[in-house]
């Protein structure tokens, strides 16, 4: 679960950063980035959490 959470903690933060570069001059496709966002926040927390012992 730890490539889960850390491919969440990335894709929110290259959505964080398509948003601020959409503020500052807009462009194509800008709304993707508050999906990443989501997305993104959604895979880090669904990996943090700890696997069930079989």
């Amino acid at each position: 679960m730890d490539r889960t959470r850390a491919g969440g903690v990335a894709l929110t933060a290259a959505g964080v950063a398509g948003y601020v570069a959409g503020v500052l001059a807009p462009y194509p496709g800008r709304a993707f980035s508050v999906t990443a966002v989501i997305v993104g926040i959604t895979l880090a927390s669904i990996g943090s959490g700890s696997e069930v012992p079989r």
